[in-house]
């Protein structure tokens, strides 16, 4: 097979496992079988496996050779520690990105923070949904603003770890308005090109959101 074609087997192979898992279709301790997969996926064995190993690389999954692949289960423990690394990288990002944000990337996460904040106030039918996706936009347009490639790869498996896709149901309508607030005010110091304030909120805002998940 063209090595073209094994990326994209490899690809879709990926985005439908971890797609899975985010979603909850694949629990944790779910045992993960390369055959079932590639006979959903409509892949080879080989790609599957490739998905495997990068899925282990982000946390999302165990995987050992020979024996297949365990979707990972987060303890307390797991998800404080997480919460911790994230406020320390997501800090950091915002503050490199109030220095190196272009003017147009800066509209586009007001942009952002202005749909996420007005669905926190309407909170009209299927509203988490367009939430967790706002959210997770936000944050990725900051990790590009930071221009950091080092950090974007440090928070790959950090953001979208599972237990981070589902904070949003745990929240109260308090809870969504004031994470909206915070991105609104990360907007602001990034237009004001102030450092120190956008890595506060931000720092502030992961912690936050720690809280709800622990209710």
């Amino acid at each position: 097979m063209p090595e073209v074609q094994v990326s994209r087997a490899v690809d879709r192979a990926y985005e439908a496992v971890r797609s899975g898992i985010i979603d909850g279709r694949y629990l944790a301790g779910a045992r993960l079988t390369e055959q079932e997969i590639a006979t959903t996926v409509g892949v080879s064995r080989t790609p599957v496996r490739e998905a495997l190993r990068r899925l282990d690389a982000e946390g999302l999954v165990e995987f050992t050779p020979n024996l297949g692949a365990v979707v990972t289960t987060w303890n307390q423990a797991d998800s404080d520690e997480i919460f911790d690394l994230r406020a320390m990288l997501e800090s950091y990002g915002a503050r490199c990105a109030t220095a190196r944000a272009t003017d147009v990337q800066i509209a586009e996460m007001r942009r952002l923070a202005e749909l996420q904040y007005r669905e926190s106030v309407e909170h009209s039918a299927g509203h988490l949904e367009r939430i967790g996706g706002l959210n997770s936009l936000f944050h990725r347009r900051m990790q590009e603003a930071s221009a950091s490639p080092r950090l974007v790869r440090a928070l790959a498996g950090l953001i979208e770890a599972p237990l981070m896709m589902r904070t949003f149901q745990k929240y109260t309508l308090e809870d969504l308005q004031r994470s909206a607030l915070h991105h609104l005010e990360i907007v602001s110091a990034l237009e004001a090109r102030d450092a120190e304030w956008a890595a506060s909120v931000m720092f502030s805002h992961v912690h936050a959101a720690r809280g709800a998940l622990k209710r």
